[in-house]
């Protein structure tokens, strides 16, 4: 691809620089899928993260000029979203999740799992969460979903295990940006290895869960993500199906899985075709997403078992 041209001194405010950047993704075909779903929405944050300001920004501050330190690094980000693809979570260095704002880098998923809404909702009616007490954020990466349901419920101890060590180092960072150290910890674990004794009332993951095919198949913007992040085997499900068998050990009584795996939905209901998963809906958009009770994993624990070995 040729270098791209930018017209920097014809772009001369904040709302030139989001017209101008967005009409450029357009035209180059970007991929939107890490935290907005159009190409005016990622330029706007692109111009709004790179002047170190927020989305409450009042409408009239987008004529205010642009400096030209400001149009450097403007063009050099919008460069790196163009001409190499990279997710522009990545490039600014932060991310929104359940109205909080998390830092990543490309050592973990830039979050956008619909799950989100559910926190928000304090995962009623299916628990009390007034009795909510522990959660496990399985594979956690930034641990956005789990310091999400440390504020939903500020009573509660909260894990975030992952097996990478650099994600977790981002982990512990939005850990202490919330301060959060006091109920909130990292756990470097594969699933459930060093969790051992360690019960929950809420199981939440977002696991890998893409199959071979489909990542040869994926946007060039998400082959910036960790593989071990998506990939999880032929037909996806290799992740899952551990943490199937693993979860009854891990949940209280009265104790729920909430688990994402996408589009390998119908893969999953294939594999285990007499489990009663609950799919859950989304006012927001945003799917495959099954909930099971610590009495239905218990009730098919036999089962996982034997599917996962």
């Amino acid at each position: 691809m040729a270098l791209l041209e930018i017209p920097a001194d014809e772009l001369q405010t904040l709302r030139d620089w989001v017209r101008w950047s967005a009409s450029i993704f357009e035209a180059h075909g970007l991929f939107f899928g890490h935290g907005t779903d159009n190409a005016l929405d990622e330029a706007l944050e692109l111009v709004l993260a790179t002047l170190h300001l927020d989305h409450s920004l009042p409408e009239g501050f987008l004529d205010a000029r642009i400096t030209r330190a400001e149009a450097v690094e403007l063009a050099r980000r919008l460069r790196r979203r163009v001409e190499e693809r990279v997710p522009l979570a990545y490039i600014t260095g932060r991310a929104w999740f359940a109205g909080l704002e998390f830092a990543v880098n490309e050592q973990v998923l830039i979050p956008r799992s619909p799950i989100a809404e559910l926190i928000e909702a304090r995962f009623a009616p299916w628990l009390d969460a007034d009795h909510v007490r522990s959660v496990l954020d399985l594979c956690c990466g930034s641990g956005c979903i789990g310091i999400a349901c440390a504020h939903a419920f500020p009573e509660a101890l909260v894990d975030l295990s992952d097996i990478s060590p650099a994600a977790l180092e981002v982990a512990q960072r939005n850990i202490e940006r919330y301060r959060l150290e006091d109920r909130v910890r990292a756990v470097q674990s594969d699933l459930f290895a060093h969790l051992e004794g360690e019960r929950y009332d809420l199981i939440v993951s977002n696991p890998p869960y893409v199959s071979t095919e489909e990542m040869a198949e994926l946007p060039p913007e998400y082959l910036h993500e960790p593989r071990l992040g998506l990939e999880a085997g032929e037909d996806g499900m290799d992740v899952v199906a551990r943490i199937l068998a693993g979860s009854p050990e891990h949940l209280t009584e009265g104790g729920i899985l909430v688990c994402e795996v996408g589009a390998s939905a119908d893969l999953l209901m294939a594999r285990y075709p007499d489990v009663p998963f609950l799919w859950l809906d989304f006012e927001r958009g945003g799917d495959g997403v099954f909930l099971l009770t610590a009495d239905q994993l218990a009730e098919f624990h036999d089962l996982f078992v034997e599917e996962e070995s």
